[in-house]
């Protein structure tokens, strides 16, 4: 969604309310933001835009810490299990509530697509020939199966493998300056420090504007850490636990992105290979590809059961608050006498269904696709966070600012996609799924009025 969440730890900060240190938040923040999305989906920023990818992901940090401060505010203020969904409802009434909560976990179905196929995209790396809907169904299946046999055990590893994620970046920051001064030998042209602004934005300011989602996207994760800043010791300190987060994450994002750009020219990315391997692949590093590969698969792979974990459970909260269906309340023991939230459950895996059956119909456009039309649906997540807290907060002049700083940059991340014709596809399939919510959230807005009457 960053596109990940962090199960573990929310569950851990549910059990210690109050325990968190800012420094902690912080460092949770930084492991559950870094996902798939950065390890593959940046690839797609670098071939629309060029070095300006990196001026992309300044401006992803700034709309990206507006989203944060107002959530924390909120949630440090009246905190409740709906969250975002919640403050949408108090700030503009139910049929806010409804249409926030679907379009979010429409758009974690989507996230989960994508993440299931960049590991599908990353495993071919070994096995180049197998088709991708093949990887995707059974990275699918595994997940599923995984999720009914209870997420305690990966609860124990997430921490782990969200450390795994930083190391396998750092390891590429390491390796990547040892080839540019020389250290490391290679047969490589690499393009280097662009010394013009036309070689910093060789597609103009349509593909920079264009390549703004992936950036953002890269930061996606944030609404679960602003959930947890309820958990610090001192809530007031939640501001600066994002502002330290960020500016991590930033920095760790800023310098791998644009160590890529110095030696990768942006016509030789290709969506199919992460940006980090194709960068160093002509150095001849027999390890590095496949520890790279491995790590991200195995942390990716967690990261996306847990979003499946959580999005199962999403709808057991939209069911209680009865913007969903009763039905998505009931629970089935399963293996190891686990109680799982089983027609939930499977509604989400109809949405995995159809991620394997659009890798077997576009194998060659799916991740573009869906990380697009997921990146667009999860701004409107956070554009609804930012609207809500006209309502809900306080607001002093210099916040006032700050919700239109982040409403603008939003707005821009969104529109970029028009400008780009390999992915502006993913821009109408996500109008497609708001069309339909909108439909849905009209008819129960009169069934409600109905029920008021009666």
């Amino acid at each position: 969604m960053a596109q990940t969440t962090c199960t573990s730890a929310e569950n851990k900060a549910k059990g210690k309310k109050g325990d968190l240190k800012w420094w902690q938040l912080s460092l949770i923040g930084v492991g559950c933001t870094i996902g798939t999305g950065y390890f593959l989906g940046s690839g797609i920023g670098v071939r629309i835009t060029g070095p300006a990818i990196v001026f992309s992901f300044l401006l992803a940090a700034l709309g990206t810490y507006v989203v944060f401060h107002f959530l924390a505010q909120m949630t440090a203020e009246d905190p409740q299990e709906g969250s975002f969904c919640y403050y949408a409802g108090k700030a503009y009434g139910r049929w806010s509530a409804f249409s926030c909560g679907w379009n979010y976990w429409t758009s974690k179905i989507l996230i989960i697509g994508s993440q299931l196929t960049a590991l599908s995209i990353l495993s071919r790396f070994w096995f180049p020939k197998m088709p991708l809907w093949m990887f995707a169904a059974g990275y699918a299946i595994l997940a599923i199966f995984v999720v009914l046999l209870g997420t305690k055990g990966f609860d124990k590893v997430e921490n782990i493998l969200a450390v795994t994620k930083t190391a396998a970046i750092l390891m590429f920051i390491v390796l990547a300056i040892a080839a540019l001064v020389g250290w490391i030998h290679g047969d490589v042209n690499h393009p280097g420090f662009p010394d013009s602004l036309q070689e910093v934005f060789p597609r103009g300011y349509r593909g920079f504007w264009a390549s703004l989602l992936y950036a953002f996207y890269a930061y996606g994760g944030i609404e679960a850490i602003g959930l947890l800043s309820m958990q610090l010791k001192n809530q007031e300190e939640a501001p600066k636990s994002g502002q330290v987060m960020l500016i991590v994450l930033t920095i760790i994002y800023v310098i791998s992105i644009g160590l890529v750009v110095m030696m990768v020219f942006d016509h030789g990315i290709d969506e199919k290979e992460s940006p980090f391997v194709t960068a160093l692949d002509k150095y001849h590093l027999a390890f590095f590809p496949h520890v790279f590969n491995a790590a991200i698969i195995t942390a990716g792979f967690s990261t996306m059961t847990a979003s499946l974990f959580t999005v199962t459970n999403l709808l057991v909260t939209l069911a209680k608050s009865k913007d969903a269906p009763a039905l998505f309340q009931k629970e089935k023991t399963m293996l190891k006498g686990k109680k799982v939230p089983l027609p939930s459950l499977i509604l989400a895996a109809i949405g995995l269904s159809a991620s394997v059956v659009t890798a077997l119909l576009l194998p060659g456009k799916i991740y573009a696709y869906i990380t697009t039309a997921a990146g667009i649906l999860q701004m409107y997540n956070w554009a609804f966070i930012i609207l809500s807290a006209f309502k809900v907060l306080k607001l002093s002049g210099r916040d006032k600012l700050f919700c239109v700083v982040g409403l603008l940059l939003l707005a821009a991340a969104v529109t970029g996609t028009l400008f780009e014709k390999s992915i502006r596809l993913g821009f109408f399939i996500s109008l497609a799924f708001v069309a339909v919510i909108g439909v849905v959230t009209f008819i129960m807005t009169r069934i409600w009025k109905k029920a008021a009457v009666q």
